[in-house]
């Protein structure tokens, strides 16, 4: 069972795109709630609102508790939960799941989003798949225990730590699906690097 923060922003999306992949999935809104699940996606939306709900419930223990045996996936405001530090920021606390530094809304407003195709490295393998980036974050710093699998324009847009992986985009919206059954159909795999580094 997959779990989707629902808390705000499009988990509708995630959920739509997982019962499309056949695995089982939960919408998330409660901490409680994370002992059903083996594994979780963090989706997009506007962060610091993210950030305000998550507070009110104390989400972010539990899920710093929950990320250190079960993977969990961030795609655009997700990514930015899941980072390390942000800069410029007064407002949001960070999870410190992924030893990124982001930048909000790097590339503008969401009149200036857009939509292209990037190469993302998966096992080794190029998968090609055409995105869209709506008030994308950008990774301006990867830590050593950070892999890059992606990049759009010399710019970092996909890692992977461990089991965990962040997006700058939303593979969601473009009905993009193997990313969701690759991290989720090999969660055990992953589990057993992440142990053994």
């Amino acid at each position: 069972m997959i779990g989707v923060l629902a808390l705000q922003g499009d988990y509708e999306k995630h959920t739509r795109i997982l019962k499309e992949i056949n695995i089982s999935c939960m919408e998330i809104r409660y901490p409680d709630q994370l002992n059903n699940i083996d594994g979780l996606i963090i989706p997009g939306g506007e962060s610091t609102t993210m950030n305000d709900l998550m507070l009110r419930v104390d989400f972010h223990k539990h899920l710093i508790k929950f990320s250190q045996h079960k993977p969990i996936m961030g795609t655009c405001a997700g990514l930015i939960m899941m980072s390390k530090s942000i800069r410029n920021n007064e407002y949001i606390k960070p999870l410190g799941i992924l030893d990124i530094e982001v930048d909000r809304n790097a590339y503008g407003r969401q009149l200036n989003s857009f939509m292209d195709i990037i190469d993302i490295e998966i096992e080794d393998q190029i998968h090609q798949a055409e995105v869209l980036f709506i008030r994308a974050p950008k990774i301006a710093k990867v830590g050593n225990s950070v892999n890059i699998i992606s990049k759009y324009q010399n710019e970092i847009v996909a890692v992977r730590s461990g089991m965990h992986f962040g997006f700058t985009f939303h593979p969601e919206l473009n009905e993009v699906t193997f990313l969701h059954h690759h991290i989720f159909t090999n969660k055990t795999k992953y589990h057993k690097e992440n142990n053994a580094a």
